[in-house]
């Protein structure tokens, strides 16, 4: 009990600080990290194998951390399969920049729309949402923040709306397939469901909520974007969208390389590569490839979101090793009895809620056993509760900065380029825009499916 109230008290703090934004946040996760190990850990439980559990360096020496057919992401403690993966990317694109592509892309997007920034706008929010069904949302929200920083430089708005948007769009797009989100990939891999199943089911939710997201994020920021844009004269002398590639052969190479990290994201859960694989391989040949300019490109990497990470997985280590996650999901198995109703919408908003606060990779694995318990041997109904658990975890995490991966990443970039993005403007306009999603996805499953149970 002390080790489970310390935990709480830890992760909880850990919260508060990172909302006060007063110390850099990678300080904050990794302060409250050691704090777990040694008070958690060391002094409550005096456990020393959940902190080697939790630090996880043992993952690194197998197989399956580098090549499997099952759920790469179940370990507990430190994710070092997404923080690899993570510093791969982000290499890539340090590389694709340097060679000018991000400044190729916006001015030949921003030529194409003729410079108008609400086209821009709602071009980029279907981008994120159609590339993150394919390609994770992570990798998503780099490339795009890159591009949109660039534009607003050129046309002269403020990215924030624009990024947050992104961000929104990519979690979305992520929940409906099975390799858009990890979540969805422990769901699936755990209860035997395909890449087309999550396209049919979850797919047709994050479609149809898609649809109430543009048209609110038009509402909400169009009045905030509407002023840039440049003068006609000012377009008849841009120079041309080539001009910008600063080495054509680096940008070509740098291309071809984002392609191969496109396939095989695309296809990493039938070749078994792992996304630690994927990272490390794309990450070692773009600095092959880029011998001359390695200092640069690894100075441009952000060090200190990959620091968040892993502070934030120590923390939430701590929840897992102490059982609290368990202990929530025990809970909704008791209040809902043998109500479909009741157990889907309890499922999707204790996920989605749950999920804007706490790592939803860890929460997503130990609900799929509850969920396996609460189906009590029917097919459909398994089926109902593991759609309504994907859309809450793969949704939820979009209320908060700290929700999913790709916020923190589209914030960390937005930061690094000089607008920063607080709690109280974040949570302000992406807190209604999931319970919007919630509500469209309670509603769609449970006229979809319990109406059939």
């Amino acid at each position: 009990m002390a080790a489970q109230i310390t935990a709480i008290v830890i992760f909880v703090a850990m919260f508060i600080l990172i909302i006060l934004d007063k110390i850099e946040k990678h300080y904050v996760t990794l302060g409250c990290g050691l704090l777990t190990l040694v008070g958690v850990f060391g002094i409550c439980m005096n456990d020393i194998q959940a902190v080697w559990n939790t630090i996880n360096l043992k993952a690194f020496a197998s197989m399956e951390f580098w090549h499997t057919s099952g759920a790469e992401s179940e370990s507990s403690g430190i994710d070092w399969a997404t923080i690899l993966f993570l510093g791969g990317m982000m290499i890539m694109v340090e590389g694709m920049a340097r060679v000018g592509f991000f400044n190729w892309l916006c001015r030949r997007i921003a030529k194409m729309v003729h410079y108008k920034t609400i086209p821009i706008f709602l071009a980029f929010m279907v981008m994120s949402f159609v590339l993150a069904m394919f390609i994770d949302s992570i990798t998503v929200i780099l490339f795009l923040a890159s591009v949109t920083i660039e534009l607003s430089r050129l046309l002269k708005f403020n990215p924030v709306p624009m990024i947050m948007s992104e961000i929104f769009c990519a979690n979305l797009g992520g929940s409906a397939t099975m390799c858009g989100d990890p979540p969805n990939i422990i769901i699936g891999s755990n209860l035997h469901y395909s890449f087309m199943d999550f396209l049919s089911n979850t797919g047709v939710a994050a479609l149809l909520s898609f649809v109430f997201i543009v048209a609110y994020f038009y509402l909400i920021m169009r009045k905030e974007l509407a002023g840039g844009g440049v003068s006609e004269e000012e377009i008849r002398k841009m120079p041309s969208p080539e001009s910008f590639i600063t080495d054509k052969a680096g940008f070509w190479v740098s291309l071809v390389i984002f392609l191969c990290a496109v396939v095989l994201l695309i296809t990493h859960s039938t070749t078994g590569l792992t996304v630690a694989f994927i990272g490390v391989v794309i990450a070692l040949i773009t600095l092959i490839t880029s011998a001359k300019h390695i200092k640069e490109i690894l100075k441009g990497v952000d060090y200190k979101t990959l620091l968040f990470f892993t502070g934030l997985f120590i923390v939430v280590g701590g929840l897992e090793q102490t059982g609290v996650l368990e202990i929530i999901a025990n809970f909704i198995s008791k209040v809902c009895g043998s109500n479909y109703y009741l157990m889907v919408a309890i499922i999707i908003w204790v996920s989605g809620i749950a999920s804007a606060f706490v790592d939803n990779i860890p929460f997503a694995a130990t609900m799929v056993p509850i969920i396996k318990e609460l189906s009590l041997g029917s097919d459909p109904l398994l089926a109902t509760l593991a759609w309504s658990l994907a859309m809450g975890t793969d949704v939820g995490g979009s209320a908060t900065p700290i929700g999913a991966s790709a916020n923190v990443v589209g914030t960390s970039a937005a930061a690094k380029a000089g607008h920063p993005i607080g709690w109280g403007e974040y949570c302000k306009k992406l807190a209604p825009a999931t319970l919007i999603v919630l509500l469209v996805s309670t509603v769609y499953i449970c006229v979809r499916y319990v109406t059939q149970l």
